[in-house]
């Protein structure tokens, strides 16, 4: 019995090496998948942080371009408003000047009358008068307190379509 326990003891240390052997062995594959999966992972990783760049690069190019339009835009907003306070200065400008005149009685303002109501309303004398002959057609000169409120309608209106021009141009620059 005592060959049988010996032959015994060395098939257990082999089961017991085979057994140690299939471990080392285990972890040795576990060990290699782990390096695979690694440098999977890390491919992933750079791919990942490649895309990123890539999009972050882009977004960057695309908000450049976004700003870039939108600083057009407000150049050409700028320009057409300065171009529309200057008309709107110079028409202000010429109205003021035409009250002055109309002011101090350098200008006059007057209206044309109807040839048929005058002869039927009005006796006009048959011969000019010694201060010079008209062959125009006739005209009521207005009331100088008429005329100032007349140029301030038309002053309105002219401010009205100017801004009404200075709105079109708006828009039409920002439908570009």
């Amino acid at each position: 019995m005592p060959a049988f326990g010996l032959m015994s003891w060395r098939m257990i240390g082999v089961v017991l090496l085979v057994a140690v052997l299939a471990g080392v062995a285990a972890a040795l594959a576990w060990q290699v998948q782990d390096w695979r999966f690694g440098r999977q992972l890390a491919e992933q990783a750079r791919l990942h942080a490649q895309a990123l760049s890539q999009l972050s690069e882009a977004t960057a190019t695309q908000q450049r371009a976004e700003q870039a339009r939108r600083q057009a835009l407000e150049q050409r907003l700028s320009a057409s408003e300065q171009t529309h306070y200057r008309v709107l200065s110079d028409a202000q400008r010429d109205q003021d000047r035409l009250r002055d005149r109309l002011a101090t009685a350098d200008v006059r303002l007057s209206v044309l009358l109807d040839a048929s109501d005058l002869a039927a309303n009005c006796a006009m004398p048959a011969a000019t008068g010694a201060g010079g002959v008209d062959h125009g057609t006739a005209r009521a000169r207005l009331d100088p307190a008429h005329a100032q409120r007349i140029i301030g309608i038309t002053d309105a209106g002219d401010r009205g379509l100017i801004a009404l021009q200075a709105c079109q141009a708006y828009v039409k620059a920002l439908a570009r």
